[in-house]
């Protein structure tokens, strides 16, 4: 098999590396699918790999124990699954799933322990990059606990636009109801009043975007202020 040149990769965590240091990960890259509904990491369980998303996109879901979950997070070429690795755990009680399929680079989770301990620039990128997605987290939590459903709703479907190629958003209203932890009611009235003003256009299984300056007006803060610490954290790295 071929190995995968640094100039031909779509994450922006591998493609910001220094050269050398990628190139001492390049032999043990190996594209993987990421269909839908993946599971990429259980809750509690251990991580054997990590995954840096080159097409398509990840929740990261809080299990609860009554079997429900939210999700707190949301993983794309920006970004990788398998984060408790840089913190020495190799398990959480959160699970990735992947939300839109696409394609992945995924390395074995010895390899990336030992290139963490060799390679200070692989740690000090990855510790970047888990601010910026602590940051994610917590600016998830506060918007659903302080804004409005079509707020909400415009925030989550500018953060899958940023993750998506093409217009084309994969989004069910089962589904946005837990993403948003809103009944489906609710997720029906939010989509219908963001359709209603031209942003969006609902279908089966889709959500077409129309006007993103209208959408993101329609939205809260929340996804301004992370892109803004994902490019002050990353810089190139948080850019596609």
């Amino acid at each position: 098999m071929a190995s995968i040149e640094q100039a031909s990769v779509r994450n922006l965590l591998l493609a910001a590396l220094p050269g050398e240091v990628f190139s001492k990960l390049q032999q043990h890259l190996h594209r993987a699918d990421m269909p839908l509904r993946a599971v990429l990491t259980a809750p509690n369980e251990p991580i054997t790999s990590v995954f840096f998303p080159e097409r398509g996109y990840a929740s990261l879901l809080a299990m609860l124990e009554d079997g429900d979950a939210a999700e707190v997070g949301l993983i794309g070429s920006e970004g990788m699954v398998g984060l408790p690795l840089v913190f020495g755990t190799d398990r959480a009680p959160t699970e990735a799933i992947v939300q839109c399929q696409g394609t992945a680079l995924r390395l074995d989770a010895d390899v990336f322990r030992r290139a963490l301990n060799d390679h200070p620039a692989l740690q000090r990128l990855m510790l970047s990059y888990a601010m910026a997605l602590n940051i994610q987290v917590t600016m998830t939590a506060a918007c659903n606990g302080r804004h409005h459903v079509d707020q909400r709703l415009a925030r989550w479907l500018l953060m899958a636009h940023d993750r998506t190629e093409g217009e084309q958003i994969p989004m069910t209203h089962e589904f946005l109801s837990l993403m948003l932890g809103v009944r489906r009611a609710g997720v029906t009235v939010a989509a219908g009043m963001l359709q209603k003003a031209g942003y969006i256009q609902y279908e089966q299984g889709y959500v077409r975007m129309l006007d993103r300056p209208g959408l993101e007006a329609a939205a809260c803060e929340c996804h301004d202020v992370v892109k803004r610490e994902f490019s002050r954290l990353l810089g190139p790295a948080s850019r596609r």
